[in-house]
């Protein structure tokens, strides 16, 4: 297997610290009603050091969400993955042609909730509210839009400074059939936009492409998060080739990514990187051959083994240091679907308590990320709302719940002294699964032979 020397398709200017506070969406997939991922830190007290004050607000650098197989847990990841893909992406919909069939192809359509007669032919809507630091203006942003099948019914930007308490200026507001509101962009954008707007396309994303700096700032923030799918084996087979920026050529960068392996395992001592010339349809194409190095037992020398030989953990973390990197770097929220996949529980922790460190985690980097790993559900690593559950009832209809808000049949909330994973796994708060013996593998009986 060659590994190809494949080129950022991020466009990126912002590198300055930008955190989520909240993440609402309605109707998509098993979410019939609106559910809120919400990063505001509660007035509990346990884990102070988590939380990071930023322009009035008080912020957590991670959500980690549990719930059942099947529970709807990967939905909320794909409903930030459709938002983000739609902000960067829209402004090539719409229109003729190619642009056209892509508009219309099921990858980019929008899923409401099927098992209603209602919901399936309502809007679905996406929505973020996220604070920009840059230059300690301390803005918040609030965007959203409502997708139809594949046509925009509205779509909205305000924006809040740091000294406006609770109030949001309208940047644009834009609704079907209603004449647009803007606010605060250059009036020959404006007509720019007017022309060129596709009821498939974004108003920010079409103004992002046409350098409307208000406008990119919001495609930005989306550009600079990373979202990973540890699910998906495509997407697994497709990170574990992508290289690191940098590695084939900077020793630097090489020695970084083997310092990185050593957090967890010592074994692999270096890299050896060789170029690979290949044909493909009359064109050269340009890849690289990736040995990690191992030290002999018995001498001083080294052996080396290919990477694709490594165990399927140790490729997971090699996949995973690039958005990791990227994060940490410039800030930006990591969304992990299924992050406890193939690792140990206790590299999962120490995922985690690197975004936690203030020390590490200097650019408040968020990481959102769906696990099973039961581990982690403890008062000693997390906050009660840094912890998220996700139920799904009998009719299909998926919930999303913080572990600080939820109550018990009494009313009672959850103590910080409880035993989390003990009290999760008995039912106590809800989303789990629900059992039974599963007797129809039960063996063919002899009786009477």
């Amino acid at each position: 297997m060659a590994y190809n020397k494949i080129k950022s398709v991020k466009e990126c200017e912002m590198k300055e610290s930008a955190m989520l506070i909240q993440f609402n969406f309605k109707n998509f997939k098993s979410f019939r009603d609106e559910v809120s991922l919400d990063l505001s830190a509660t007035k509990i007290t346990e884990h102070e050091d988590h939380v990071v004050e930023m322009a009035n607000d008080k912020l957590l650098k991670v959500a980690a969400i549990y719930g059942a197989n099947a529970s709807g847990k990967s939905n909320i990841y794909d409903a930030f993955k459709f938002m983000s893909y739609y902000v960067e992406e829209s402004f090539k919909f719409g229109g003729e042609s190619d642009s056209r069939q892509k508009a219309d192809s099921d990858y980019i359509r929008v899923s409401p909730f099927l098992f209603d007669s209602k919901s399936r032919s309502e809007e679905s809507t996406f929505e973020v509210f996220f604070v920009d630091n840059s230059e300690n203006t301390g803005k918040i942003y609030q965007y959203g839009f409502a997708l139809q099948n594949d046509e925009v019914v509205e779509e909205w930007f305000y924006s809040k400074a740091k000294t406006a308490r609770n109030r949001y200026k309208t940047i644009f507001y834009r609704k079907k059939g209603e004449e647009l509101e803007v606010n605060g962009l250059p009036k020959s954008s404006i007509e720019n936009i007017k022309v060129a707007l596709e009821k498939e396309t974004l108003i920010v994303s079409l103004g992002a492409k046409l350098k409307i700096s208000k406008l990119k700032r919001v495609r930005d923030w989306f550009l600079n998060n990373e979202v990973v799918d540890f699910g998906n084996p495509a997407e697994n087979f497709f990170r574990s080739q992508v290289l690191p920026k940098g590695f084939t050529t900077s020793r630097e960068i090489q020695s970084n990514v083997v310092n990185y392996f050593a957090s967890f395992d010592n074994a692999i001592c270096d890299f050896k990187v060789e170029e690979v010339q290949r044909e493909i349809e009359k064109e050269s194409d340009l890849s690289y051959k990736i040995d990690a190095l191992h030290k002999m037992a018995d001498c001083d020398e080294f052996e080396s083994i290919p990477l694709k030989s490594e165990s399927s953990g140790t490729l997971k973390m090699f996949a995973l240091y690039p958005s990791l990197k990227e994060v940490l770097d410039n800030g930006g929220t990591l969304f992990v679907d299924e992050l406890n996949a193939r690792l140990h529980p206790l590299l999962v922790r120490n995922i985690i308590l690197t975004f936690l460190s203030p020390e590490i985690n200097t650019n408040h980097a968020q990481m959102i990320f769906t696990t099973h790993d039961i581990w982690q559900l403890s008062n000693e690593l997390l906050r009660r709302d840094e912890i998220w559950l996700v139920d799904k009832n009998q009719d299909g209809v998926s919930d999303l719940y913080s572990l600080a808000d939820f109550k018990d049949e009494d009313g009672n909330k959850v103590r910080r002294d409880e035993a989390l994973a003990k009290n999760y796994l008995t039912g106590s708060y809800g989303a789990i699964p629900a059992l039974r013996p599963m007797e129809m593998l039960k063996g063919r009986s002899t009786d009477g032979e």
